[in-house]
């Protein structure tokens, strides 16, 4: 069945084609996130544990909410590593230690990365594709993500 929401098949695409980038750095972030709860070492270590578990249940909430919205545009949502990968600015690297600094300087640069583009097509979502309401969800995620960076920035 056709999607009739209000909004162009062509500005449904490009914000989809948006979401998807955006889902893809999510899921990168998520892998990122368990791996420094799995891996985390030092005397902090169940404190940070403990820490990046919330933030990853967080970031899983996320990708099913940008998920669902891609499925509410009329798209299927990219669901390959392969496709997140090749849709991902963000990068697979691992600190080179396994303690909770290296892993929260990390996290913490991933978290801004995504927080700027999110701001960054916040306006282009409502202005050029007439999609006020995923304009409305990505700020909502970008307030999400600024709040667990403050997290992460607060333990340097």
């Amino acid at each position: 069945m056709t999607t009739n929401i209000g909004i162009s098949k062509g500005n449904r695409e490009s914000v989809v084609n948006t979401l998807s980038k955006i889902l893809a750095d999510e899921f990168v972030l998520y892998t990122k996130t368990r791996n420094a709860h799995w891996n985390v070492e030092g005397i902090d270590f169940y404190e940070k544990h403990k820490f990046f578990e919330t933030q990853f249940e967080q970031i899983d909430d996320i990708i099913d909410n940008i998920a669902e919205r891609i499925r509410l545009l009329g798209h299927y949502a990219p669901a390959t590593l392969k496709s997140f990968l090749s849709l991902s600015q963000l990068s697979e690297t691992t600190p080179i230690h396994n303690n909770s600094m290296a892993y929260i300087k990390e996290l913490l640069s991933d978290h801004e990365t995504i927080i700027i583009y999110l701001r960054k097509n916040i306006n282009q979502f409502a202005d050029d594709f007439n999609d006020l309401g995923t304009s409305d969800f990505i700020t909502g995620l970008m307030q999400e993500h600024e709040k667990m960076a403050w997290f992460l920035r607060s333990h340097i």
